[in-house]
């Protein structure tokens, strides 16, 4: 019996140990409370009622959010690039659906599901909030 105790504490500690899914590199971006609600109907936010368009929203998370219309779903991305220290100077622009940093390094993502585009080197992801909607409104959150 004492024998079965010690293999079951082995198996947990074995299994607690290799359940970390974050990257030491990825430590760049705060993590910020993200709460905002947008009206699908006013004028900024009209580029969101088409396929595959996305819309910068400034002052929220780490440098803005980047708000993209996928299709079937929307997605929202934190517009800061992961991959170097936030800067208000450089943030990432809008090109379809790839978001390239404003700094001059060419790192690109993808706005679909936040992997880094033409660079095998880049090991961190967009930043992703959560998105409800509720009839004409979407709810951005990071809880």
């Amino acid at each position: 019996m004492k024998h079965l105790l010690y293999l079951f504490l082995a198996v947990n500690l074995l299994a607690c140990s290799g359940s970390r899914n974050e990257n030491e590199n990825c430590k760049f971006l705060l993590d910020l409370n993200v709460n905002l609600s947008i009206n699908l109907s006013l004028p900024q936010y009209s580029q969101l009622q088409f396929d595959t368009e996305s819309v910068y929203i400034p002052n929220v998370g780490n440098n803005g959010i980047i708000v993209t219309n996928a299709v079937t779903n929307f997605l929202a991305w934190d517009a800061s690039d992961p991959n170097h220290s936030p800067s208000n100077s450089c943030r990432l622009e809008i090109s379809g659906l790839e978001a390239t940093c404003s700094c001059g390094d060419g790192n690109t993502y993808s706005l679909i599901n936040g992997q880094p585009l033409k660079s095998s080197t880049l090991v961190c992801g967009l930043k992703n909030y959560r998105v409800e909607q509720s009839g004409n409104t979407l709810i951005i959150s990071n809880y």
